[in-house]
């Protein structure tokens, strides 16, 4: 099944709501990065987080930006977004292994530890907004869940997941956000709300064989349901050789000379997609001639 996000409202408007498949693209980013199991669930939990949000944004080129540092051994997660579907991340630290929690499942709580949660919007604008929230359990799903009720004053319903295969290959990922929107009757909350506490996980209706579509149909029973939209998700990553020379001539001439002083080629490798870039001796060259120009920093 191809990974994608389907979006629909509920109760006249008074709801909106995504429900997203991502199974394949939380396998790449495991693959990119060899992520350990831990790692892998929340990455995946942010990539798919990540990718309902930035089909949220309503620019072309408006990317959204989720960042968790936490002073867990897995330090932290970077995740960025665009309005396409597309989504991109990298985790600070990739191989922690850790043991179950007490529910037997994957420890993402304790991989994240205590910490902040931050979400940037960039929307073409002279500065992004930035909004951030301390995390509430380090489990992903809650501490969004936190932030926009808190940060952007919006109550919602954030449902994230990633299963394991015996392999540590990714069997399932994918997720839900519901969001209220102002003025909400209370007899729809009452039945949103009854509807989520019986629910299974995120992961345990994908092994069921649900679709986005009949998650959210379980998810929103007896509010009636509007399927408006579906889009494709998938990782992936803008860098080329290219942008890593702006990157490069960006540094100036003196780190480019220092590189070129040590006589041998330089790798640059990107945080994103961990695709390598190798610059001879000759291309630093070149591209310190680039920068002769610039203005020193």
């Amino acid at each position: 099944m191809k990974d994608y996000i389907v979006r629909a409202t509920a109760a006249g408007a008074q709801i909106r709501a995504f429900a997203a498949t991502t199974r394949n693209l939380v396998e790449e980013a495991r693959k990119a990065h060899n992520t350990s199991p831990v790692m892998t669930a929340a990455l995946g939990r942010l990539l798919t987080a990540g990718a309902m949000m930035g089909i949220m944004l309503k620019g072309e080129k408006d990317l959204v930006t989720l960042q968790v540092r936490g002073d867990g051994p897995g330090r932290g997660l970077t995740v960025t977004a665009d309005s396409r579907g597309r989504v991109k991340g990298y985790p600070l630290e990739a191989d922690v292994i850790l043991p179950a929690n007490s529910r037997g499942k994957l420890d993402v709580s304790g991989a994240m530890g205590a910490g902040v949660l931050s979400v940037v919007r960039d929307m073409g604008m002279k500065e992004p907004y930035v909004g951030q929230t301390p995390l509430q359990t380090g489990e992903i799903a809650e501490d969004l869940t936190y932030y926009f009720a808190t940060s952007e004053q919006v109550p919602s319903s954030v449902g994230l997941g990633v299963l394991m295969e015996r392999d540590n290959t990714v069997k399932q990922a994918g997720g839900f956000i519901i969001q209220l929107m102002p003025d909400t009757e209370e007899s729809v909350i009452t039945r949103l709300e009854e509807n989520l506490t019986e629910v299974s996980s995120v992961t345990a209706m994908l092994e069921e064989g649900h679709t986005p579509e009949k998650i959210l149909q379980i998810l929103l029973t007896g509010l009636d349901a509007e399927f408006t939209d579906t889009m494709e998700t998938g990782f992936f990553c803008n860098c080329d050789k290219s942008r890593v020379e702006k990157a490069l001539i960006s540094i100036g001439q003196e780190e480019l000379q220092a590189m070129i002083d040590e006589g041998r080629e330089i790798e640059v490798n990107c945080q994103f997609c961990s695709r390598h870039y190798l610059f001879s001796v000759e291309e630093l060259e070149c591209l310190r001639g680039r920068a002769k120009g610039l203005p020193k920093k």
